[in-house]
């Protein structure tokens, strides 16, 4: 019998679907466009419940990002959603599909992001909006529970699946799915979301030739061939700013010049290449969806994880004194010291992973302390005056907006961190888990080391911590901290090092290493 939930529910990470879309040698498919079907439908049933509207009463926005399994994808979910009224936005980013919901315009119930992000080019996956934003953990479960019963009733029709196994997905045929009744129509989505944000900037640079607030500016985008190639040329050109230079901007799912992610070195150096080449004043940096990015100094300097998180509280610091800044774990002190006692910002060090970051954002303004931004070092940051919606185009816009302003007071972007120290070595061992059962082993391991910290004096654990064990060091030795932690899906422990001056890292592992060489079922 097939396990259809199991097919299902494999694909959930945290609160969006992932998997393998094309199979490879070391991977099996795990996303068909038939199981992307069942899905969408299920996704259109959960959102008619939710809003209480009947299903051809609602209108789903569906858009996708450059990957070379979009169009079928694509596809197979507006075969899905026919039960309603689909908006095909075609090629687009995620923080896009967002304000599809919110916007004058488009105003849609729901949208549905094809995308996995920057993972290979063989993966992808769907991302789930209402106008509260993506959907949480527990409502995707509800989606792909409604999935598998749909799977359940028709996946029998029109499907040979003789001799496969109990979770083979070739065994979920959306062939018996019925059509709905619904329509599917194009929808410029791109131009709306374009139109939207190019008014922010006019409104926040106040320029005098207000049709162009960017003249003057040369600005090069880098977007890896991914979906927000259109940040350059629809909404910082039109605005007067020169983006000669700008690379990789047209949309290619291969790939083929560097993976879409701010985070990695090839990245990160391309872009910088492209700013230093260009003469340019700043570079932009996106993932493949455009929900996560970075920017680039006109001398080279990145501007990513805690130098970002810096810049972004320091442009909100005069508007928002005293507000909280909700960062992921792995922070800096001398992050923590900026925010706190150079932008009199207070600093709420939380958990990984963009959502948590977020959902605490929101949580603490619904408690009535004001948060102007969550911000995980990843890139993905989320303003309260945005919705709270991750958008690197809006993370980008902010400091371009802040730029042009600066800029005519005989100011640099550069001086707002100018203050800001960064740690002399910064280091990652990430530690394997063997074993099936290896999220019980690592919460056994973390359990030992905190009585291992506690009996050393020069150990002093940080409180308080809401992720795996963090501890600071201050002796004569060495001045720095780390943080060991269980990965949110994977048998690994990420452990974070950081120090002050050159060669604390060593010294910091050199201390902990009697400790994790006692488990044999841990591997760097």
């Amino acid at each position: 019998m097939t396990d259809y939930s199991g097919i299902f529910h494999r694909l959930q990470n945290g609160n969006d679907v992932r998997g393998a879309a094309i199979a490879t040698e070391k991977e099996a498919q795990t996303l068909t466009p038939d199981i992307a079907a069942y899905i969408a439908r299920a996704y259109a049933l959960w959102l008619a419940r939710r809003t209480g509207k009947a299903a051809e009463d609602l209108r789903i926005g569906v858009g996708h990002d450059s990957r070379v399994t979009a169009d079928v994808l694509s596809e197979a979910v507006l075969k899905g959603l026919s039960v309603s009224e689909s908006c095909n936005c075609h090629l687009i980013s995620t923080p896009a599909m967002f304000q599809s919901t919110v916007l004058a315009g488009s105003d849609f119930d729901g949208a549905v992001m094809i995308t996995a992000s920057h993972l290979p080019f063989n993966r992808n996956g769907l991302k789930f909006f209402t106008k509260d934003g993506g959907l949480e953990h527990s409502e995707l479960t509800e989606v792909l529970d409604l999935a598998t019963e749909l799977a359940e009733k028709y996946a029998g029709s029109g499907t040979d699946a003789t001799g496969a196994a109990a979770t083979d997905v070739r065994a979920v045929s959306a062939a018996g799915l019925p059509e709905g009744e619904g329509s599917t129509v194009d929808f410029d989505m791109v131009g709306l979301y374009c139109d939207h944000m190019k008014q922010i900037i006019i409104d926040e640079v106040q320029a005098e030739d207000r049709e162009h607030p960017l003249a003057g500016l040369h600005i090069v985008e880098d977007a890896g061939n991914g979906a927000a190639g259109f940040f350059a040329t629809d909404i910082l050109q039109p605005l007067g700013a020169d983006i000669s230079g700008s690379v990789y901007l047209d949309p290619d799912g291969t790939f083929p010049n560097h993976i879409p992610n701010p985070e990695n070195r090839d990245a990160m150096n391309a872009a910088r290449k492209s700013v230093t080449d260009s003469k340019a004043d700043l570079g932009v940096i996106f993932d493949c969806d455009g929900d996560r990015g970075a920017v680039v100094f006109a001398d080279g300097t990145e501007v990513n994880r805690n130098t970002l998180i810096a810049l972004l509280a320091a442009i909100l610091a005069p508007k928002h004194p005293g507000s909280v800044i909700v960062t992921d774990s792995v922070t800096s002190d001398e992050l923590h010291d900026f925010l706190e006692k150079d932008l009199g910002l207070k600093h709420f060090r939380y958990r990984r992973g963009y959502k948590n970051v977020i959902d605490k954002g929101i949580e603490l303004n619904k408690a009535g302390e004001d948060c102007e931004l969550a911000i995980e070092t990843s890139g993905h940051g989320a303003f309260k005056e945005n919705y709270f919606s991750d958008d690197g185009a809006y993370i980008a816009v902010k400091i371009i907006c802040t730029m042009a302003r600066l800029q005519k007071e005989g100011k640099t972007i550069e001086s707002l961190i100018r203050n800001l120290k960064q740690p002399a070595e910064s280091v990652e061992v990430r530690y394997s888990i063997s074993g099936e059962d290896f999220a019980d082993y690592g919460t056994k391991v973390l359990e030992d080391f905190r009585a291992f910290a506690e009996k050393d004096p020069r150990f002093h654990i940080v409180t308080p911590n809401y992720e795996g064990i963090r501890v600071s060091f201050d002796d004569d030795e060495v001045k720095g901290w780390m943080l060991v932690r269980k990965s949110l899906h994977d048998p690994v422990l990420p452990m974070n090092i950081e120090a002050e001056k050159a060669g604390g890292t060593d010294i910091i592992r050199k201390r902990l290493d009697p400790f994790f060489s006692r488990y044999d079922r841990l591997s760097v």
